[in-house]
């Protein structure tokens, strides 16, 4: 069987189905349980496009995950975050499945892993086996579900891909739940985009109210409007089977009956899901947390779920007394929609609630750099790191920097540099630049040391101060303590915190060889199996060493017994 397998991975590796002709019975669920959603693809997300399928577990881990397709494992990666334990099985037909948040692996794929990481001496590691080492049938069990990584609960992410590696909406290829529900529309905004614009007399974005009509569909408050306007939706979708907040499948506005613009969520690539924060209104989900989607196209928004465009989806009124409809279409993959009528009545009316323009002595232009030097800091800002040209707000006061708030989307990182030549040369190695939370605190943002500055990256504007971390990581056994019989326990547990800088590094040994420990940033923990094997009965010397982002470290050390 693997023969053939083979065989056919092959003579095919390098075909695709034409997207409209998706095939619909070439992949299975990866899970034997009824298919209920906890995200769906394109939702939206901090800054990113959700690019999977988040399929619950019943609020379980270790259910047994299926190879969706016939096909050879083509890359592993163990981290501690994102995905944490994922799996990637690419297909005769050039499709790649994706199974993320893993709790650990089928047991063949489970040794080839731990094998590698031991070589490697490493928890995290990429691998990427030949076509013939890791072969599996359609229904294969392959790893069971699990939350490690960035998962906020119990559930399996999974992907379909393209030979691109850019995801698939995997609905398309018949990947579905059972869906009789309306997409919900939440908030509707609408903004002038000109200098001589208006809205109801005002150049400020507005929020508008909007009711349910006794034939379904929705009708928001009048406007008067004149000059080029836009408007922006939140939606969101939920299944049959829970209540989770998913994301919408398609949006399509017209004007006057003129189809104006169209979003779809059938597929999209890595390199543009940051652009998520330039389609959405930023400023609005940070200040209210309200996540509308605009729909219009302004610059640099190369987003390719944008299918139709008319006048970038902007409407131009100008026929003064005019009555006209704005109408936006909102539907799920199965075809349930919610239909939003907006009616607008064309006026040229007197401004009465003008814009407020903002100037300070730092401008930054989209399409070029800027290098500010702040007080003691310096704040280079790379091309192409904000969507628009701003005005910044930046103050310095000794070892604080203002740089604006949070309400503008940084696209590339900004590096900022302190000078410490003022400080002790042996102090500089424990100094850090974090970010200061709404709390006062500082959470780390970096540490790197060149000549006399400290420097760190940021991808998101706020109050940064200089801190230092002279304090050790504490790390705390959850089983044992030196000298005690152990041989009852299959496993022993570490809980390992860092309060300033966080933690960088780990590594254990018993009796002075590589033990391999798992670590579940969530829970601050640390854990090793002895079905590992690397200790037999006896006495063992166990090490453990944990360093943090400045490096300071703490060492346990313990003698247990087994037999």
């Amino acid at each position: 069987m693997k023969k053939s397998l083979l065989f056919l991975f092959g003579i095919a590796a390098n075909v695709l189905f034409a997207q409209n002709e998706l095939p619909q019975d070439a992949f299975i669920k990866p899970l034997k349980i009824p298919t209920v959603f906890a995200g769906t693809f394109g939702e939206l997300r901090s800054n990113h496009f959700h690019s999977g399928l988040d399929i619950k577990t019943q609020h379980r881990t270790g259910l047994e995950v299926v190879a969706s397709a016939s096909g050879c494992v083509s890359r592993i990666k163990v981290s501690h975050y994102g995905y944490g334990k994922a799996l990637y099985i690419t297909h005769p037909n050039g499709y790649t499945t994706v199974y993320g948040h893993l709790s650990k692996y089928g047991p063949a794929i489970e040794a080839y892993v731990k094998q590698k990481q031991y070589e490697a001496e490493n928890y995290e590691v990429e691998l990427f086996p030949n076509p013939d080492e890791l072969v599996v049938a359609q229904g294969d069990l392959v790893a069971y579900s699990g939350n490690t990584g960035g998962s906020g609960g119990p559930h399996l992410h999974f992907e379909i891909r393209d030979k691109n590696e850019r995801p698939l909406n995997a609905q398309l290829f018949g990947i579905q739940a059972p869906d009789h529900r309306d997409p919900i529309l939440k908030d509707l905004v609408v903004y002038t985009l000109s200098d001589s614009s208006h809205v109801n007399q005002s150049q400020k974005r507005q929020e508008l109210r909007f009711t349910k009509q006794p034939d379904g569909t929705f009708l928001a408050e009048k406007i008067r409007a004149y000059g080029q306007i836009g408007f922006a939706l939140g939606t969101i979708d939920q299944q049959d089977g829970a209540n989770n907040s998913n994301g919408i499948y398609s949006i399509e506005t017209s004007f006057n009956g003129e189809k104006y613009l169209e979003v779809k969520m059938d597929q999209f690539s890595f390199a543009e899901t940051r652009y998520l924060n330039r389609m959405i209104d930023y400023e609005l989900y940070e200040g209210d947390r309200k996540r509308v989607q605009k729909l219009f196209i302004e610059r640099n928004n190369p987003l390719s779920i944008f299918t139709y465009e008319k006048n970038k989806g902007v409407i131009d009124l100008t026929q003064n007394g005019n009555a006209s409809v704005y109408t936006i279409k909102v539907k799920d993959i199965q075809g349930n929609t919610s239909t939003l009528v907006v009616p607008i009545t064309i006026a040229k009316e007197p401004i009465l609630t003008p814009k407020e323009i903002k100037t300070t002595p730092y401008f930054v232009e989209a399409d070029t750099y800027k290098n500010f030097e702040v007080g003691d800091w310096e704040v280079f800002i790379p091309e192409g790191a904000f969507y628009d040209d701003y005005y910044l707000d930046i103050t310095a006061n000794t070892d604080a920097l203002h740089l604006d708030e949070d309400l503008i989307p940084v696209h590339k990182y900004i590096r900022l540099a302190y000078d410490v030549s003022a400080f002790a040369v042996q102090d500089r190695e424990k100094l850090y630049i974090g970010r200061v939370n709404y709390r006062g605190l500082l959470r780390y943002e970096g540490a790197r040391l060149e000549n006399d500055h400290l420097t760190a990256s940021i991808n998101a504007l706020g109050d940064f101060k200089v801190g230092i971390d002279t304090k050790p990581p504490k790390i705390q056994s959850l089983d044992f303590s030196d000298g005690k019989w152990i041989s009852n326990l299959n496993e022993i547990n570490f809980k390992i915190i860092d309060e300033d800088t966080g933690i960088k590094s780990y590594r254990a040994t018993i009796n002075g060889k590589f033990a391999l420990m798992e670590y579940e940033y969530k829970k601050n923990q640390l854990t090793y199996s002895f079905g590992d094997g690397i200790s037999v009965s006896g006495a063992h010397e166990f090490k453990l060493i944990v360093t943090d982002n400045v490096g300071n470290s703490t060492t346990f050390e313990a003698t247990f017994y087994r037999k």
